[in-house]
Parts: C-alpha cells; structure tokens; sequence
C-alpha cells in the first residue's frame, strides 16, 4: 500500500511558509505524495451535494503550488486530487504539466483528473457543462498525444480541439500517467479506457464502490489495458485493519489529510500516521 497526502489551501492557507512546512514535513515522514484539490472559480450558492462552498474559498492554483513545493523537497511525488480538465486547454496544459515534472526532476506523477460538478464554473470557464465529459476525454488524448509527439509535429481533429503538425517541448521526464477521479459510472468507464488510476470520491456505499472499481477495470480489460491503480481517500487514524481491508478491495494507495492546521499538531498527525504504517 503507497500513501498520499493532501494538502487543501481552502483550509490549511496559501502562506508559502506553510505549504513549503507541510511539504517537507510530509516528505520527511516518508508519505509518497503530495496532492492538491482544484477549483478555478466559485460563486454565491455553489454546491456541490448538500454542502455549500463559500465564495471566498482561498482554492489556490494546484500546478503553481506543487511547482512551488518541488522546489523545497526532494523525493515526494506530486499530484492534484482532482484537476477540472475540462477547463484546461489540454494544449497549454500539456506544457505546464511537462514543466512541473521536468523542474521536480520527474515527480509530476499523480496527476488526477475530474470533469467538476459546479456548473457555474463550467460557465465561467466557457465550458458546456452538459459535454464536460467528453472535452475531458478528448483533452486527456491531446495530452498523451502532444508529449509523445517529436519534432516533425502531431495533429488532432476532435469535437472541441484541432491543431496540425503542432511541437510541445519540453517533455516529462518519462511516461506522466493520468489518474481519473470522480463517483459516477461514467468516470470508472474514463479510468478503465483512458486512465493510469482510479480515484473515485463522493459518498458511496461500499457496494456502489465495489461495482464501480470493477466497471472501470472490466472496461480497462476490453480496452486491452492492465495494471489500473486504486486510490482511496483514508484519515490519519485509520488502524491497519482499515487499511488491509482496503488493500482486500484492491486499493494501492490511500490519500489521508491532516484534521487540524496548527502546525504544530498537524506534524505529530502526520509523525504517528508514518510511524503506525512504516513510512519513511
């Protein structure tokens, strides 16, 4: 079992002091990975579910941030949980994400993507709502497109993106993967047909779980691809029966966040977590 951590500037903050502090200290407690959550832009009245986002949530940029705390550590992996894809053009994405990892020295390996559930910001975005779905699926294929592609250029004619004979350098470090997040049907067929991963949220039942994690894979067989991984969230109290029970589901790696943001406090989270499971 591999473990992450998340770190949310909505409720940690976007002080460089604390998100450079969190990431050495999760870094020196031998977690895996450091992620952060997305959000490009909120509004009065945003929900997502039951639970109302306030508009002055600090949702700092994700990719910014992981390039800002490679630049402090020097082993832990960098991923988002979740990155909005629709609202990214996979061409300008392409060359940030390649950037992040080349200057990380090829730690932007935890890359996980959503299509978002706010249509607000779907507008805001200039983004169709109703088709976020499938620009994310056509972005997700810009990507893997334009990072293998050389210099005599690649081309792409799509419902939502089209280019010709188009170079983007620099590349990764070697094969990014892309991990898929979300809790619907729709995003496990994504994760088994397009994804490295699958990063299901949301609240469902374990049963809705368990038939989504084997959608995603059956769809992952028939597309004639292997080796999906299976990224839950936890909490830093989880026990190791938890975790064997997950790793019985067939979870590889558990993204946990803090409960406090005294830094102080947090550490000693983060310190008996490493210390329960081995890290380090």
């Amino acid at each position: 079992m591999k473990f992450g951590i998340s770190y949310s500037t909505p409720f940690f903050g976007v002080h460089p002091e604390t998100i450079a502090g969190f990431a050495r200290d999760a870094e020196e407690c031998g977690f895996e990975s450091l992620s952060l959550p997305e959000h490009v832009a909120l509004y009065p009245g945003a929900k997502i579910g039951p639970m109302e986002l306030p508009p002055s949530l600090p949702y700092a940029d994700p990719l910014e941030c992981l390039s800002f705390a490679a630049a402090v550590t020097d082993r832990i992996l960098l991923g988002t949980g979740v990155l909005l894809l629709p609202y990214h053009h996979p061409v300008v994405l392409a060359k940030r994400l390649a950037t992040v990892d080349v200057l990380s020295g090829g730690r932007m390996r935890l890359l996980t993507v959503g299509v978002g559930a706010l249509p607000g910001e779907a507008r805001a975005a200039g983004v169709d709502f109703a088709t976020r779905g499938r620009r994310a699926d056509e972005a997700i294929d810009v990507l893997r497109l334009l990072w293998a592609g050389g210099e005599e250029g690649v081309s792409f004619d799509g419902e939502f993106f089209s280019f010709e004979n188009v170079c983007s350098f620099p590349k990764p470090l070697g094969t990014l993967p892309i991990h898929v997040g979300g809790s619907s049907a729709a995003a496990a067929r994504r994760a088994g047909r397009r994804g490295d991963g699958y990063f299901p949220g949301g609240r469902l039942t374990p049963e809705e779980r368990r038939r989504q994690f084997d959608l995603a894979r059956t769809v992952a067989a028939e597309a004639g691809r292997d080796g999906l991984e299976y990224t839950r969230w936890g909490t830093l109290d989880m026990s190791t029966e938890d975790v064997e029970e997950l790793a019985a589901q067939g979870v590889t790696r558990v993204v946990v966040t803090p409960g406090t943001a005294e830094p102080g406090r947090r550490r000693e989270e983060m310190a008996a977590f490493a210390a329960r499971f081995g890290l380090g």
